[in-house]
């Protein structure tokens, strides 16, 4: 594995982790074996009883295509090691799993992706673990909810898809000093902008489909953190047959190098967007890291380095009539997911949020006339030029 210390992002994104083969290739290769073989039995149990890191077996993640992007994975991250999942969805149900009981306790702050809204709210109550859902508005309450019983505070930071951002510092230390571990969702932010772990949080979690792979090409999830804090998610993991393939390790791997060029492009882009809608007249709202002003400004400066390629804005308009604004964009493609080369378009309500009930999303924000942006590689005077002949077209 490279040595990476102190180097920069782009050097580490493409670095990190990787190992040459025998046969001189520059990258790690891929490994599709299930398997791995020894030359004596004491071998074998050296990597079983983890005396020795080795291969083993590609479902427990002992594949070396499979270590090789952990390893990168953590040094993004500032983690001391990574675990790699099919699916972002299956990294948040293996940490809750694996850190909190029958009878024990989530606090979930702010907007979360539906998803993660339905396993919290609808799933693991079936197990006997609850969690109080805490609106942006409603922070100041996270000390009196936090119990004996309380095991995780997890959050997004900036939210999907409001774009709220939290003060991780800050709750990471309320969390600790009720006993309860921070998890921070840092999708919409990724390693190159944010780094939660530098901030107090205790596991980072990604949905790895989005920013990290880039390229609408893969499905998969991540969680970094400790060590101590990553082996009982990782019993989980390998038990509920949660293993990322190994030729979509390689292919995160492969999308992770061109990481930084990406995201700093997309955050610029963004950026440029933002501004254009915050000005124009069919619009009364974005959302966006780079546009916040007074408390939340102050966090973002202080933890952030860059927008992300993320926005919403509530335009002045009934659900029909964003749907319409919806259906003209032409660069701008309507279909769930995030983080790609290529710019996307909802309307929370009808993918992310539509499961959610629409009381419980107007009181956070979700208005029925909310578009949610995610910005690409293209030019942004072309994207600016296509939202624009949408809104105008009356």
């Amino acid at each position: 594995m490279t040595d990476t210390t102190a180097q920069g992002m782009s050097t580490r994104s493409v670095h990190a982790g990787e190992s040459r083969d025998p046969e001189g290739a520059i990258h790690t290769p891929l490994y599709t074996h299930s398997t791995f073989a020894f030359d004596t039995t004491a071998d074998l149990l050296d990597v079983v009883e983890g005396r020795k890191p080795g291969n083993l077996y590609t479902r427990y993640g002992l594949n070396p295509t499979i270590r090789s992007l952990e390893a990168k994975l953590a040094d993004l991250e500032g983690g001391e090691g990574a675990l790699a999942f099919s699916s972002g969805m299956a990294a948040e149900a293996a940490t809750f799993l694996a850190h909190t009981r029958t009878g024990e306790h989530i606090v979930c702050i702010g907007d979360v992706y539906g998803g993660t809204f339905e396993l919290l709210g609808d799933n693991l109550p079936q197990v006997g673990i609850t969690t109080t859902f805490l609106r942006a508005d409603e922070l100041h309450r996270l000390p009196e909810v936090l119990t004996g019983r309380t095991r995780i505070v997890f959050f997004e930071t900036p939210s999907n898809p409001t774009l709220d951002v939290f003060d991780i510092a800050a709750i990471a230390e309320q969390a600790r000093t009720a006993g309860a571990l921070t998890v921070v969702d840092n999708t919409f932010a990724t390693p190159v902008n944010q780094n939660p772990l530098r901030h107090g949080a205790d596991l980072v979690v990604h949905s790895a489909t989005k920013c990290l792979g880039g390229h609408s090409d893969l499905t998969a999830g991540a969680l970094i953190g400790s060590a101590e804090l990553l082996a009982p998610v990782a019993m989980w993991r390998k038990n509920l047959g949660q293993m990322i393939a190994a030729e979509t390790a390689s292919l995160l791997a492969r999308s992770i190098r061109s990481l930084p060029v990406r995201v700093r492009a997309q955050n610029d882009t963004a950026a440029a967007v933002a501004s254009f809608l915050a000005a124009h007249p069919r619009v009364s709202r974005v959302n966006y890291p780079g546009l916040a002003t007074g408390e939340a400004k102050r966090i973002v400066d202080a933890q952030m380095r860059g927008g992300g390629g993320m926005l919403s804005a509530v335009l002045d308009a009934s659900a029909a009539e964003t749907a319409a604004v919806v259906d003209r964009l032409r660069l701008f493609a309507i279909a769930p997911s995030l983080g790609g080369v290529e710019s996307l378009v909802t309307q929370p309500i009808t993918t992310t949020h539509h499961g959610v009930e629409p009381g419980e999303r107007a009181k956070r924000g979700i208005a029925d006339s909310m578009i949610r942006l995610s910005v690409g590689l293209e030019d942004a005077h072309d994207l600016i030029a296509d939202l624009a002949q949408a809104l105008d077209d009356t």
